[in-house]
């Protein structure tokens, strides 16, 4: 079992950076792939971005490549998303999972077995 915890949303302007970090429990974490979803109101929970268990491959939405960035730090059991040059159409609940270890990286919510409760990021124009 794993329990991620998201920190680091908030109010920003657009064309700031921000970072926000999953921290997760277990000892195996680094066998974990992970990724961040997002969902604003309104809308369907969207992938942004995942990094496989030995992270050496990441991948990203269209809508956030070249301006988001996902990394982990096993050691520390966590994971980051550095979102640069925020746009007003980023605002949305970020939500951080977890695939059961040592699977293929997805963009497929649905192959994500564990969550967490996410962490508002609200970008104003």
């Amino acid at each position: 079992q794993v329990q991620l915890t998201e920190s680091g949303g908030r109010l920003v302007q657009a064309g700031d950076s921000l970072r926000l970090s999953c921290a997760a429990s277990g000892r195996t974490f680094n066998s974990y792939p992970m990724a961040w979803f997002r969902q604003a109101p309104g809308e369907e929970r969207e992938f942004v971005a995942a990094i496989n268990w030995s992270r050496d491959s990441t991948f990203y939405a269209d809508s956030v490549k070249g301006r988001f960035t996902i990394s982990r730090d096993n050691a520390k059991n966590t994971v980051y998303l550095q979102m640069d040059s925020l746009k007003p159409e980023d605002t949305a609940v970020y939500f951080c999972a977890a695939q059961r270890p040592y699977r293929a990286s997805s963009r497929r919510s649905d192959d994500y077995n564990y969550w967490g409760v996410g962490t508002q990021v609200t970008v104003s124009s």
